[in-house]
């Protein structure tokens, strides 16, 4: 259950930005023009988390100077992301072997051998990352988790203590350190820092999570339930906080309460075997066989060697006189436990019903004869001094030395004894129910704080991003009737919500590149070919190129609006990657927001500052940046405009102009074009979403709510955590 024990990740972009400067200097000379150009798309694909795309684009440079260290370790950074920390752990140790000075390189390295489970060569790599910056918030942390996991406490208390001397008001340090002394078992001390966490940052869900599972290990049940219930407001859509309250509710006997988180789990991800194996033992238990079946049919075909499972299945399908099914579970699960007493009795009598008397004679004798083997060797171990050394061990975990039995209903997911067969599942200490673990939280600068961004631009591509909730695609007429024309090879949608591609598709559209490349050189005038080809590079995330196509296109047809659109959309990522991409400090495209009832501060790339004391230094910095970009968003806005004044019904123009207000801080701007889009689509979701977060900028709180409640009727589910948010500040 424990906190710290999750999948350990790092912010790709954070390292990304950080290593982009610490290398390029020493790397540029050595490279020769394509190599750079090669190796800056695949930069451009990693930034937008476009891993396997951004893989071979580092091959190609590692084979054409497999001197440089860049390329392997932004390789390994992107193996990382898709799960593969060997090779992540591999790629960045080559890196390192060519530039043992890129201190963020341990930092990677060491959070890939914590996914690998070795926390010694993480600490070491944190370690020596720490000798270059001793106050890296991030690798302090994840060192202490180091130690956590290694089972290093004074080692790991050593290191949180030293996080927090440095950053007191960090709430995430907390609520780690109140992990270390859950797991060390001082109850006391965990629950004074996990209340800490919640003194500082109010809405992170992850700490009333953590709380609730300590207060249900002490058996407060009640206050238990009320921390996960605050949980799941403030995020519901993490799948651990409604397995763990159901796991509360049961020790409340509240079944239903139990069965409806279950099924909750389940209506977002339809194969967690924790909640189908739970609620099919629910099932079981209030008679409803034909459906405990079919969940854990469900565990069974994802978890082959789930024989818990098995079993269940084996003695629902005897209630349902379904013998010979029956007989082939327990055959599978006596294989596996061959002095498993009550499956061989069980057996015996499936066989007896299925009239097979030899068998379920000869199973009967061999129980009996197993059972008697079994008393006669505990009567021995009780004669030499008691119970054995294993015995009392298990009896230990099991929680059977005073208190509530709490092993009697329930077990962990690796614990594989098949005696606890009929008990409700629980994630391991080591199993995080939230996935946000490492994710850094952010400092507060005033009371009520929500990390938050606007929803997306929209942009022209063959491909959409899938999520588990998404609100109703947006029709545009342009849009079908260029489609109907059967000018490219695919068929374009208006999203916004990219894709990353499959290397398939990214070979196919390298292999796109060189047809429409040849139709160019057969016909210079084909407007419709430089379009399909801007299209090709930015999926490849060769944003240039694409900017450059897309012109070449206009200057050809000088009424192509889709050209102007898209064009204005890559201009403005390719802004994104050389502003936001260029400083170390800066890790995201998300904005941090500090709700005020009056106003809001805005915290990272996009700040803007309704309330509070400015940074002068910052503001300095800024005010450049703003003249320097000024030139870029006044061409993009004016791409809008002949969108626009070609189409006046191209609804998401005005939405992607609205967005590039907002980022231009012209808030009263965006405003109009926000409500240009609902008065044309009452329907739009991210319009409202986007709107009611202006008029929070703004201080208009009442209007902001009303438009984020609408966004979220129409779908937009993370509204209603701000909504919260504001309603707590009346």
């Amino acid at each position: 259950m424990s906190l710290w024990m999750s999948k350990i990740k790092i912010d790709v972009r954070r390292i990304f930005l950080c290593i982009l400067f610490s290398v390029a200097v020493l790397s540029n000379l050595a490279a020769q023009v394509n190599t750079d150009r090669v190796l800056a798309i695949g930069r451009n694909a990693l930034y937008f988390e476009d891993y396997i795309l951004s893989i071979q684009y580092f091959n190609q440079v590692v084979k054409a100077k497999p001197y440089l260290a860049e390329p392997y370790l932004y390789r390994g950074i992107a193996k990382f992301n898709l799960e593969d920390y060997q090779g992540a752990v591999d790629d960045i140790s080559s890196a390192l072997e060519r530039n043992a000075f890129l201190i963020y390189a341990y930092q990677s390295r060491g959070a890939a051998y914590q996914n690998l489970h070795d926390f010694g060569a993480a600490v070491k790599d944190y370690e020596k990352g720490l000798e270059f910056n001793p106050e890296d918030r991030q690798m302090l942390i994840n060192k202490g988790i180091a130690h956590i996991q290694g089972k290093q406490y004074a080692e790991a208390k050593l290191t949180l203590d030293k996080l927090l001397l440095h950053f007191p008001n960090f709430a995430h340090g907390y609520l780690t350190r109140g992990a270390l002394y859950s797991e060390r078992g001082d109850t006391l001390l965990a629950l004074a820092d996990y209340e800490k966490s919640l003194e500082i940052d109010k809405f992170y869900p992850t700490s009333y999570a953590q709380r609730g599972m300590l207060l249900f290990q002490m058996e407060k049940y009640e206050e238990a339930l009320t921390d996960f219930n605050e949980a799941i407001r403030l995020d519901p859509r993490q799948i651990g906080f409604y397995i763990n309250r159901g796991l509360v509710k049961f020790y409340l006997n509240d079944l239903r309460g139990t069965m409806a988180d279950y099924n909750s789990v389940i209506s977002m991800e339809p194969t967690n075997t924790v909640a189908r194996f739970n609620r099919g033992l629910l099932r079981a238990q209030v008679g409803d066989n034909n459906r405990a079946i079919e969940d854990f049919d469900v565990v069974i075909e994802n978890e082959s060697d789930n024989f818990s499972a098995i079993y269940n299945r084996a003695t629902l399908k005897s209630e349902i006189a379904d013998y010979r099914g029956a007989i082939q579970d327990l055959n599978i699960v006596l294989e596996e436990y061959p002095n498993f007493v009550p499956g061989f009795y069980m057996r015996s009598n499936m066989k007896k019903s299925a009239r097979d008397a030899r068998g379920a004679d000869q199973d009967y004798w061999l129980a009996y004869n197993l059972e008697q083997k079994l008393i006669k060797e505990r009567e021995e171990k009780k004669k030499n001094g008691g119970v054995d050394a294993n015995t009392a061990i298990a009896q230990k975990e099991e929680g059977k030395e005073g208190g509530k039995d709490k092993s009697e209903k329930t077990r962990e997911k690796s614990d594989k004894s098949i005696e606890k067969f009929n008990r409700l599942v629980t994630y391991d200490k080591g199993e995080e129910s939230s996935s946000k673990y490492t994710n850094e939280i952010r400092g507060r600068v005033q009371d009520k704080q929500v990390k938050i961004d606007l929803e997306p631009q929209f942009i022209l591509s063959y491909y959409e991003k899938v999520e588990e909730l998404s609100v109703a695609p947006h029709f545009e007429k342009i849009v079908a009737d260029f489609n109907k024309q059967n000018i490219l090879p695919l068929q374009l949608r208006l999203i916004n919500k990219e894709a990353s591609l499959s290397d398939q598709q990214a070979d196919d559209h390298f292999k796109s590149i060189d047809a429409f490349s040849l139709k160019l050189v057969e016909n210079p005038q084909d407007a419709y070919a430089y379009f399909g080809r801007a299209i090709d590079f930015m999926l490849l995330q060769d944003l240039t190129e694409s900017i450059n196509d897309f012109g070449r296109c206009i200057d050809i047809d000088k009424n192509f609006a889709l050209a102007y659109f898209n064009r204005a959309v890559v201009t403005y990522k390719k802004i994104q990657l050389e502003r936001y991409g260029s400083d170390p400090l800066e890790n995201s495209q998300d904005l941090d927001l500090n709700f005020t009832r009056k106003g809001a501060q805005v915290i990272g790339k996009n700040t803007v500052s309704f309330v509070g004391k400015k940074n002068e230094d910052k503001e300095t910095e800024k005010k450049i940046a703003d003249t320097k970009y000024a030139i870029e968003y006044d061409l993009i806005l004016k791409d809008y405009a002949a969108v626009i004044a070609l189409h006046p019904y191209f609804i998401t123009a005005y939405f992607n102009r609205a967005n590039l207000r907002c980022a231009q801080k012209d808030f009263r701007a965006a405003l109009v074009d926000y409500s240009e889009v609902i008065l044309r689509d009452a329907e739009f979701a991210e319009a409202y979403y986007n709107r009611g977060l202006t008029h929070l900028f703004l201080g208009n709180t009442e209007k902001g709510i009303s438009d984020l409640s609408k966004s979220g009727e129409l779908g937009i589910v993370k509204a209603y955590g701000i909504i919260k948010q504001m309603s707590a500040q009346d």
